[in-house]
């Protein structure tokens, strides 16, 4: 039972917790409630007593740990993938902790949570703020469940305080594109590479709906004659690492593919010749572009010259416009490369093991389908610079590329980001009539609804996709014939020869 102690002007009602431990009867803020009589404090020290006995006793004092102390312990204690904990630490990092770090779990209310939504509404994007107050809600509700507080602040009520519904937190539709957009994408993120690994990723994301992580992560041995497996992904860090780990939501899946896209991969593999990468010891489909930021080896431009004892844009123009440069300027640069062994452009030195996302989306994907390189300090966006011939226009790059240019590309599919070509696959299957069974096996998607459990995918559905595919990729080759028989990327001429030679 409990007892009470006498503390000279008031009496004070204390209770046993556990073995060895005790505590003193307090108001809802932790205070210590000070009695007048000693019959009032043993009763108060009694029913405490027997709440914890019931197991219905809640300590007063939780509630003053603050937010910052709960979530550093919340986050050490999660065991999950190192792409959700990554995210996790960004949300609390970057957006809780700013705003809560300091404030006890039990003065957080309502009202505060929701000011801090309309704030960072106003800052960012709708969807991201709501991911954010998901991880909000997730830790609360563990404060909840361990008694630091009583109900959850974060807790989203449907329909209250709005004036609008749902329709005023609504994104842009996400773009897509047809065949023959995916084609010239593809053609024209090769030729801003200079190499043909970005044409048949491209194809391939077009193609079969596969996700970012998944098609960087493709290793060459999930290739068969008539399907790619989905096996593995790579997910890339904020320290700049790639984790090889399951796809997303587990969904290992093979991917039925028509001939020539087998055909393509196969070709492609024979062609580059692709080695383990030296971090995870794999052998995958498609290298990186440019050199890692993390690891960068090999000679710079700048050591070029300092050792030659010029200027980096005489270098440039050597690289460039060696006939703009003076003979022997122009020697002592070609002797400070060939003595630091100095690579550009396309050369194994310069490959980063694996496309980084950002990268390839900025430099790559985006100036493909838009036409226009983005913004990027200290530079404005611009459109790509490119020379007439050969067609549809090789980017002119250097200084001064835009005064040699002939001309810029139009856009394809203003917009259209590499995640848009999964939309753009999916919307084409729906144009085909495919079974969602079928849709949902390549999408990686799970339908739990007892339809799904009745419906099962056969030869002929299978087929019947592999056809409609096939007959958009021929369509799509004949277009652009039309548009020009040729194209300066090796891989898609060569397709091209051999279409022309199949219609005669």
């Amino acid at each position: 039972m409990g007892f009470v102690e006498d503390r000279g002007t008031y009496w004070r009602g204390r209770y046993k917790i556990s073995p060895g431990k005790y505590g003193t009867v307090a108001d809802g803020d932790g205070s210590t409630i000070r009695f007048r009589t000693k019959r009032e404090a043993k009763q108060a020290a009694d029913a405490e007593e027997a709440k914890v006995r019931a197991g219905d006793w809640k300590d007063p004092t939780a509630g003053r740990i603050t937010f910052g102390e709960y979530a550093t312990r919340w986050y050490a204690a999660q065991d999950l993938a190192a792409s959700t904990m990554q995210n996790y630490r960004r949300h609390l990092e970057e957006h809780l902790l700013p705003e809560f770090e300091d404030r006890p779990l039990a003065s957080i209310q309502r009202v505060d949570v929701d000011a801090w939504d309309r704030k960072e509404r106003a800052l960012y994007a709708a969807s991201s703020v709501k991911t954010w107050r998901g991880t909000l809600h997730l830790v609360l509700e563990d404060a909840v469940d361990e008694a630091l507080i009583t109900s959850n602040p974060a807790t989203k009520r449907r329909g209250r305080g709005k004036r609008a519904g749902r329709s005023r937190d609504r994104g842009p539709e996400k773009v897509v594109t047809d065949p023959i957009g995916i084609l010239l994408t593809a053609e024209r993120a090769s030729l801003l590479s200079g190499r043909d690994d970005e044409f048949v990723g491209v194809v391939t994301k077009g193609y079969t709906g596969m996700r970012w992580g998944e098609v960087v992560g493709l290793e060459t041995d999930f290739i068969r004659p008539t399907a790619v497996r989905v096996e593995w992904q790579l997910y890339e860090l904020d320290s700049g690492e790639f984790e090889r780990c399951p796809p997303k939501d587990d969904s290992h899946r093979t991917i039925d593919a028509a001939l020539w896209l087998v055909r393509l991969w196969t070709r492609h593999i024979a062609h580059t010749r692709p080695t383990p990468c030296p971090c995870h010891g794999k052998t995958y489909m498609f290298r990186g572009h440019g050199v890692s930021r993390t690891g960068e080896t090999g000679a710079k431009v700048v050591d070029v010259a300092r050792r030659a004892g010029v200027s980096t844009g005489t270098v440039s123009n050597v690289l460039n416009r060696p006939d703009a440069v003076a003979e022997a300027t122009r020697a002592r640069v070609q002797e400070a490369i060939d003595a630091l062994g100095f690579t550009r452009g396309g050369g194994a030195v310069d490959q980063a093991a694996h496309w980084r996302r950002n990268g390839f989306a900025t430099w790559l994907f985006t100036p493909a389908a838009s036409g226009w390189y983005p913004k990027k300090a200290p530079q404005e966006a611009r459109p790509v610079p490119v020379l007439a011939d050969p067609w549809p226009g090789v980017p002119a790059r250097g200084r001064g590329a835009q005064t040699r240019a002939d001309a810029c590309w139009m856009p394809i599919a203003r917009g259209l980001t590499p995640h848009g070509l999964r939309h753009t696959h999916k919307t084409r299957m729906e144009g085909f009539r495919t079974p969602p069974k079928l849709m949902d096996e390549r999408m990686g998607h799970i339908d739990g609804s007892v339809q799904a459990r009745y419906s099962h995918i056969t030869r002929e559905m299978r087929a019947d996709l592999l056809a409609h595919l096939t007959a958009e990729w021929e369509a799509a080759l004949d277009a652009r014939l039309a548009m020009c028989p040729t194209s300066p990327v090796a891989v898609l001429n060569e397709l091209l020869q051999e279409r022309l030679r199949v219609r005669r």
